[in-house]
């Protein structure tokens, strides 16, 4: 199986030529997931990522048509080994909520930044639509450490413009009817 060679352009799906997908308007759908180190001691980010990634293939449009790409859609997690979050702890120790946890808990704060780039040519309300969805799986998976720790969760969606955005890929075509 090779890269994909087509030129087609149309609204059944993505436009490809030698292997590069050229459909500006409808790409990259990534989120990254940066997260303090010490949950990883608590949480398993793998099942996270897949959890996000199933969670994105989901969302339709108002067409009720697929938003992100299945061959596009990556998710990845990246823990921070060094990290400073608000006051150091004092208020959490002061609150004295989560002392039992073993990991930490009261005063060691744990933040989760989870940033979907999502390309142009979406509707506002397609948007809004994903960002849901996806704030709703992050805070039933989080549910169990927030029950122990403080932690602190941001979703943001960035829409292009770009200013360079080159793909190379021989994933998409696995994905795509009579294009493999």
């Amino acid at each position: 199986m090779g890269l994909c060679q087509t030129t087609h352009v149309g609204p059944e799906g993505p436009t490809y030529k030698d292997g590069l997908y050229l459909d500006k308007d409808r790409t990259m759908p990534h989120l990254v997931i940066l997260y303090t180190g010490q949950l990883d001691a608590e949480m398993n980010m793998t099942t996270l990522c897949r959890q996000m990634a199933d969670a994105m293939l989901t969302v339709k449009d108002e067409e009720g048509k697929q938003v992100f790409p299945t061959g596009g859609t990556r998710v990845l997690a990246y823990p921070a080994p060094h990290y400073a979050v608000a006051d150091g702890g004092a208020a959490g120790q002061a609150a004295g909520l989560y002392d039992e946890n073993p990991h930490g808990g009261s005063g060691d704060y744990a933040f989760v930044y989870l940033n979907v780039r999502m390309g142009r040519g979406r509707t506002e309300a397609t948007q809004q639509r994903a960002g849901q969805t996806l704030v709703e799986v992050a805070k039933a998976f989080f549910a169990p450490v927030m029950a122990q720790r403080h932690i602190g969760i941001t979703l943001q969606i960035d829409v292009g413009p770009e200013v360079f955005d080159a793909k190379h890929s021989n994933l998409h075509p696995l994905f795509q009817k009579g294009a493999v």
